[in-house]
This record gives structure tokens, C-alpha cells and sequence, in this order.
């Protein structure tokens, strides 16, 4: 059977967002700026999709822009939210994604930025934080869950130290692995926007959306013909908000991911014993996502079960696969101060809703079949 355990990757769109992503192309196709009857209901169907995702973040539907994924939604709120302002500081967490990482450092020399540190479990240090923020403090930025380690991280008592602190300082959350995986209420928490992306949620690549609070005032990064209240001019990706439409309404409420990864992670610490290590928190924990698994099964190197797994079509990865193929030590494992060797042997499982006890099963059989033979050839 095939077997993918790398949903925190990309996933699978559902037959009913192919479905609704082909009606749009062929019967829906119009232009939703145009005036004639039928552009009018596709653009009554983008403003219900603004509707949909704000009811989920308990968010304003008129502050919620479509994007083409995660990584522009980031830099849509990193680099407009600062983009008439010159010193204070700006916080990222270690652990953070690429997207957010590359903006945030773009704006070294305007401002002074720093990283938020992370504890062994891959949390972050409030402890630190707090000593970081400052009264001019300008951005905080935070990933809602790690994309590596399924880390959740204390959003409320990262906002209270914020408002304590640096009250008008804005909080930036990328929560491309928490949306629909996790709840979240921006205004209880105090999150002044929040980037998503249709392809982590079984809908298609190339959308997403960032919502945005009262207190946030972005600047356009793309000009032109002024959609989308000219904060990101050019033709809407109406097939793509269609596809991320469907995939929200589709998206099961209720599911059994937690109880598979608690399965699997079972499966896979009887087989390695003693050298079985959880990279990030406990995975019955509150703060660990239902979803994602990243632990290490010493001395196999990760790249070397990896391909023995592809064999048996069962797919897992070493870490995130968002850096182009780069093959190197996780930054996210370092910053936890993960032993190089146990690192090196660290592989991401990330489910979904509908991930089956028999395909984790099946997963880990194969590992323990490859394991028993891998583990004797330990590489020196």
C-alpha cells in the first residue's frame, strides 16, 4: 500500500476541491472586477471565502487577503507592517520558517533584529523573550505550530508579555501547520494577523490568505490594477479560492490524527528501544499538534531510512521540505541543542485526517524490517 506520512509537506487535494476548482474554470471562469451578472457571482463567492476563514479565526471577513501561499502572507505582513518605519526591534523565533526567517532578516540595518531562542522541547523560551522585548519594540513574530518538530507554541502568554511590555508592538503568527488543525481566535489571543495556505489543508497549491487585525495598517508589495483593496493587485486566483473555499468546509471537524500518531509513536520506540528520542514535546502533550512526529531512531541516518522506506512506498521526511532539497542539519534541532548524532537521524511523520491505524502500522513495519538491518552498519 502506498503510505504518506509527509502531509506537513503538501497534501492531497480532495476530490471535491478538484471538482469545485474544474467548475470554475469551466462555467465560473469570469473576471470578478467586471460588472455583467455572472462576475458579480464570483465575486460574491471570493467575499464568502473571506467569510469562511474569518469565521475560523474569529477575524474581520473585510481584513482577509488572498495570497499565493503561506510564504507571500508572511511577507505581506512582515514587510508592509514596517514598510514606512526605521528603528525599534524585531523578534523572530529561532525555529521559524524560511518565509518568515528571510523577511524578518531583510529588515536588519532599519531595525534591530533578533531571535527569539527556543527550549530543548522546541518551545519558546518566555523567560528569554521577555528579557528581548523592549519598549520599542515593533514586530513579534511567531509560527502557531513548528513545522518540523509539531512544537505548539504559547501564543497567549507570548501576547501578554507583549502587552505588558510593548503594548503597540504587533504580533505576526504563520499559521500554515495550525489552520483548521488547531483553533485559534485572533482577537482572544491577540493576534494582529495571521498567515494561512490552502495546500496544507488538502486543497490546492498556489493560495492562501492573511488576515489582518484593526491595528494593522499594511502597504501593498504588488501594484497595478488595485484588487484585493490594492493590497495585491492583479486577477484573483479564483480556481485557488475556490479549491481553499471547499478544502475549509471539507475539512473534518472531528478525526483520530492524535490517536494514530500515539500509535505510530509506540510502534516506533518499541522497535529502536533505548535509542528512540522525541525531537520536540511528548506527542501526548498539550503543547504538541496532533499531527506531526519528529523523532529519531539512532544510528540509522535519516536520508538512508528515507530511501529504504521509499521502496515500500511509505514517504516520511527528514525535516521540512520547504528550502529547495537543501540537505543539512535542521537549524530547528540545533537551536534545541539536539546531539549531532541523534539529529542526524531525525525523520518528520505528519498526518492527516485520514491517516489510518493500518498505514502506521504498515509504516512501521517497514521501519522495523530496514531498522534491524540498517542499525548494524552505524556509520563512524
Amino acid at each position: 500500500m502506498e503510505c504518506y506520512l509527509d502531509n506537513s509537506a503538501t497534501t492531497r487535494p480532495r476530490e471535491s476541491v478538484v471538482r469545485a476548482m474544474s467548475d470554475c474554470m469551466l462555467e465560473g471562469y469570469y473576471n470578478p472586477s467586471a460588472l455583467y451578472a455572472p462576475a458579480v457571482q464570483v465575486e460574491k463567492k471570493l467575499t464568502a471565502c473571506r467569510e469562511l476563514i474569518a469565521k475560523q479565526l474569529h477575524a474581520d471577513a473585510r481584513r482577509v487577503v488572498f495570497t499565493s501561499g503561506g510564504t507571500e502572507a508572511d511577507n505581506l505582513a512582515i514587510l508592509s507592517l514596517l514598510n514606512d518605519r526605521r528603528g525599534g526591534r524585531v523578534l523572530f523565533t529561532v525555529g521559524e520558517h524560511p518565509a518568515v526567517r528571510a523577511a524578518c532578516e531583510a529588515l536588519q540595518g532599519r531595525f534591530d533584529v533578533q531571535e527569539i531562542p527556543y527550549d530543548p522541547a522546541g518551545l519558546v523560551r518566555l523567560d528569554a523573550l521577555e528579557e528581548l522585548l523592549t519598549p520599542d519594540t515593533r514586530l513579534i513574530c511567531v509560527m502557531q505550530v513548528n513545522n518540523e518538530t509539531g512544537a505548539v507554541m504559547p501564543i497567549r502568554e507570548i501576547a501578554a508579555l507583549r502587552d505588558r511590555k510593548c503594548p503597540d508592538a504587533l504580533l505576526h503568527v504563520d499559521g500554515v501547520q495550525g489552520f483548521m488543525r488547531l483553533p485559534v481566535d485572533m482577537r482572544a489571543l491577540g493576534i494582529d494577523s495571521y498567515a494561512l495556505s490552502g495546500h496544507k489543508i488538502h486543497g490546492p497549491k498556489g493560495i492562501g490568505a492573511l488576515a489582518y487585525g484593526e491595528r494593522v495598517k499594511l502597504a501593498p508589495r504588488m501594484l497595478g490594477g488595485g484588487q484585493e483593496k490594492n493590497l495585491r493587485s492583479g486577477t484573483e486566483n479564483v480556481p485557488g479560492i475556490l479549491g481553499l473555499m471547499q478544502a475549509i468546509q471539507d475539512y473534518p471537524a472531528q478525526n483520530d490524527m492524535r490517536a494514530v500518531k500515539l500509535r505510530l509513536y509506540e510502534r516506533l520506540r518499541a522497535i529502536a528501544g533505548d535509542q528512540f528520542y522525541v525531537n520536540g514535546p511528548l506527542p501526548d502533550s498539550d503543547c504538541a499538534a496532533p499531527h506531526i512526529l519528529n523523532c529519531s531512531l539512532v544510528p540509522v541516518r535519516s536520508e538512508t531510512m528515507i530511501y529504504a522506506l521509499e521502496a515500500d512506498q511509505v514517504y516520511v521526511a527528514a525535516g521540512s521540505a520547504c528550502s529547495s532539497h537543501k540537505q543539512k542539519l535542521s537549524t530547528v534541532l540545533q537551536a534545541m541543542q539536539v546531539p549531532r548524532r541523534v539529529a542526524e537521524s531525525a525523520l518528520r511523520f505528519s498526518l492527516s485526517p485520514f491517516t489510518t491505524v493500518e498505514q502506521a502500522d504498515y509504516a512501521a513495519d517497514c521501519i522495523a524490517r530496514h531498522y534491524d538491518l540498517l542499525k548494524r552498519y552505524e556509520r563512524r
